[in-house]
This record gives structure tokens, C-alpha cells and sequence, in this order.
């Protein structure tokens, strides 16, 4: 596995990869792996001839200082993981490497919406980030292939929009959500969790699973909501939105009639972890 910390030296061996007529799979991450990155990882050396990992804690998609100081810094294992698992390329650069002077930043791109609701109604100026700092690492890998999970359902719509919108020559994937044995879904948040939240946080997949049963029964997703709110404030989880959405449009559905698409996301606190999860209820 090759290391680089530079944007430089990156640009070059993508362009000798490119000349050689090879195809780059690339996994942009923030550290801390857990199984989910690396399923991400496997499907990527399966259908690539190379795989790009990055590990960068992006500061700009912070809304919360103490949020960006509290986030895990596991660099040497994640390395060790991602050797073992067979990668071509691991890269992190550091902040002045992705953000040097003289770029031109923050820059503000219309989503058309879709980063006014649910996480970006918590956490004003979170996409924004994300969307820059993706943005400039497809122009440094130029990858073939980007891979995504689905527990990041809001975020994966968004850059595929960007995608579309602004033509980049690259297919996203998006791999199912990997969880634990409880249901809790994978996250590196998770690790500030004792195993006494973590068992109880088991619930929100619980929860989840019974609202698309009620949905696809015709219950209305104001009812749902309710629910799942009540049985959360009942373990004490803070919640702060449970939304059943149209998958494409992010925008709030009231029935199964409605959409052929709807998915149930959540953002709710867990013994002061901040967790996310969703869960695709009728497709």
C-alpha cells in the first residue's frame, strides 16, 4: 500500500494509473474504520483494478467545534485495516494540503434544497462542507467509481446530485448500511459509546423496522413520527428529527401513497453521542 500525503503527488499517480488505462474505486472517509468502510473498501477492489482510501476529518462540515475537537484520530489502525485489506493508495493529506491558501473558500453551492432539511436543519453549513471537500477530491482522484454508504442517506443523495449537476465523470455506488449485532448502525461515532449505550442504542433499528411495517400498512407518517419519538423519549434519547421523506426529493411525505420511495432518518443523542440512522421503508 502507497501512502500520500500530498495533492501533488497524488495528481501523478492517478495519471499514470489513467494513461495505463486503469480504473480507480475510491472511498473518501474521515478515519476511524470500522466494518462498514470496509465493506466499502472490498467492493471497491472488486470492481476496480485500484482503490483510493482517504482519511480526512474535513473541519469545514463542523457546526460544532467541540463536535470536530471530540471526533476519533485513529490513523495508525485505520492504516493497518486498510493494508490488510488490500488497497492500492491510501491518502491523507492535512487541512493546509486540502484547504491551501489562495483557494478560493468557502464557496456556496445551491443543492436546490435538499441540505435545508433534516441534517441541515441541525447543522447549518454541515453540506456545504461536505460538498467542497468531496468536490475536490474527485478533481484529485478522478475516480471511475465512489463508494458511499447508506447510513449517510442524506449526504449520499446530495453528492450524487452534485454529481449530475455538475457533470463529473464518475458513477456513484451506494453499499448497504453494515451493523452490529443489535442492529446499531456502524459508525465511528460509536466508539464514544460505553457498551451499556451501545446495547441500548439497538433500539433505533428496532424502532425503524416497526415503523416500515405500520407504514406499509397505511399508517400516516405523522403518526409514525409521533411514535417513534415517544418510544426514544421513553429510553431517554434526545431526538432531534424523525422524518419519513421521499428518497429522491428529501422532501416530507404523509403516506405510503405518496411515493414509491419513502425513507424513515433519524438524528437523536445517546448518552451524549449524536447517532444517525435511516431506513428504507417502501421502494
Amino acid at each position: 500500500m502507497r501512502k500520500i500525503e500530498r495533492c501533488n503527488d497524488l495528481i501523478t499517480w492517478v495519471s499514470d494509473c489513467k494513461h495505463a488505462g486503469k480504473t480507480i474505486g475510491f472511498v473518501p472517509t474521515m478515519g476511524a474504520l470500522h466494518d462498514g468502510h470496509l465493506a466499502l473498501v472490498i467492493q471497491s477492489l472488486n470492481e476496480n483494478d485500484y482503490t483510493v482510501c482517504s482519511i480526512f476529518v474535513n473541519p469545514t462540515q463542523f457546526n460544532d467545534p467541540k463536535d470536530l475537537e471530540a471526533y476519533p484520530r485513529t490513523l495508525e489502525n485505520d492504516s493497518l485495516l486498510l493494508e490488510n485489506a488490500g488497497i492500492q493508495v491510501l491518502f491523507y493529506p492535512d487541512t493546509n494540503e486540502m484547504y491551501p491558501e489562495g483557494l478560493q473558500t468557502p464557496v456556496t453551492y445551491d443543492l436546490d434544497g435538499l441540505d435545508n432539511v433534516m441534517e441541515g436543519e441541525h447543522r447549518p453549513g454541515h453540506f456545504q462542507g461536505v460538498v467542497s471537500i468531496v468536490r475536490r477530491l474527485l478533481e484529485l482522484v478522478n475516480p471511475d467509481r465512489l463508494y458511499m454508504g447508506q447510513k449517510d442517506f442524506q449526504q449520499f443523495t446530495i453528492i450524487g446530485h452534485m454529481i449530475k449537476k455538475w457533470k463529473f465523470p464518475v458513477d456513484l455506488i451506494v453499499c448497504p448500511t453494515i451493523r452490529e449485532s443489535n442492529g446499531l448502525a456502524m459508525s465511528s461515532r460509536n466508539q464514544r459509546l460505553d457498551n451499556e449505550m451501545k446495547q441500548k442504542a439497538g433500539l433505533i433499528y428496532e424502532v425503524l423496522l416497526e415503523v416500515k411495517e405500520r407504514f406499509l400498512h397505511q399508517e400516516s407518517s405523522s403518526e409514525l413520527e409521533t411514535f417513534a419519538c415517544s418510544i426514544f423519549a421513553k429510553e431517554g434519547f434526545k431526538v432531534e428529527y424523525f422524518s419519513i421523506v421521499d428518497g429522491y426529493s428529501l422532501k416530507h411525505v404523509d403516506n405510503i401513497f405518496q411515493t414509491n420511495y419513502a425513507v424513515a432518518c433519524t438524528a437523536l443523542w445517546v448518552g451524549g453521542v449524536r447517532l444517525i440512522d435511516n431506513l428504507i421503508i417502501c421502494e
